[in-house]
């Protein structure tokens, strides 16, 4: 009887080890660090020094502009760093604010054109969440409704995602047509929100892998191996102890 309830007392564990998981999956994970805005951030502190330090400004945004050079063309540099020499803070702020927006877009693409690489699509919506993360200051203090509600598309998207799972535990069916929804909602209130007419993403890289995809991967994601080996361990270390305790109890 005894033996009966140590093993019951290790499948709770085990199971309620591995519902924790599947829990923690639907988390977003850690986004890598969206670059674009993070020096977004930056120049927002630059210029709001007295006076607004441009020159500053201007090398944390050379930081980045190759990569946005290489996903959405020339034209954006130019614009922002003419803002930058005309030291017009007003202009530059609205641009950059615009220029997030289109990275947001451009990473709701790649997702929907790779719908079924869950690994990827997870860590671009990822990516996209943490752009609209510098941005949400600015929505909430204008509209805080609008705030809360492009927060519970990014949710609903990622449910949308599903889940592979892993041999079939934890899977969650995948819809792609509820992104579709989340991602149209998304983007029409960003646009309405910073005064943008059209989304054109014509100059945007259709690789969902870019150039990142070697980078950290989110440690909560079922449908990797590798991240099943810390449970197999304690699975296989609980069970060496109850098969020793109990051939040592026959003995």
């Amino acid at each position: 009887m005894k033996k009966f309830s140590v093993l019951f007392f290790i499948t709770f564990l085990i199971i309620n080890a591995l519902s924790i998981h599947g829990v923690e999956a639907y988390s977003y994970g850690d986004p890598n660090e969206e670059k674009v805005a993070q020096v977004y951030k930056e120049m927002l502190v630059k210029l709001d020094e007295n006076p607004p330090n441009f020159t500053a400004a201007k090398k944390s945004y050379e930081s980045v502009q190759e990569e946005i050079d290489m996903h959405m063309g020339p034209e954006p540099s130019k614009l922002i760093l003419k803002n930058l020499a005309d030291e017009d803070k007003q202009a530059l702020t609205d641009n950059m604010e615009k220029l997030l927006v289109l990275n947001i877009a451009r990473r709701l693409d790649s997702i929907e054109n790779n719908f079924s690489e869950y690994e990827t699509t997870k860590r671009l919506l990822a990516k996209g969440f943490a752009t609209y993360e510098a941005l949400s200051p600015k929505v909430e203090a204008e509209h805080p409704e609008n705030d809360k509600k492009i927060r519970a598309d990014f949710d609903e998207a990622l449910q949308a995602l599903g889940n592979p799972g892993l041999f079939g535990v934890g899977k969650k069916e995948a819809s792609l047509d509820s992104f579709k929804q989340n991602k149209d909602d998304i983007l029409d209130t960003l646009k309405t929100e910073f005064k943008i007419k059209s989304l054109d993403v014509g100059h945007f890289s259709e690789s969902a892998t870019e150039s990142n995809a070697g980078g950290k991967k989110d440690w909560t994601d079922v449908s990797n191996i590798r991240n099943w080996i810390p449970l197999i361990l304690i699975a296989a270390v609980i069970i060496a102890v109850v098969v020793f305790v109990v051939r040592r109890r026959r003995k």
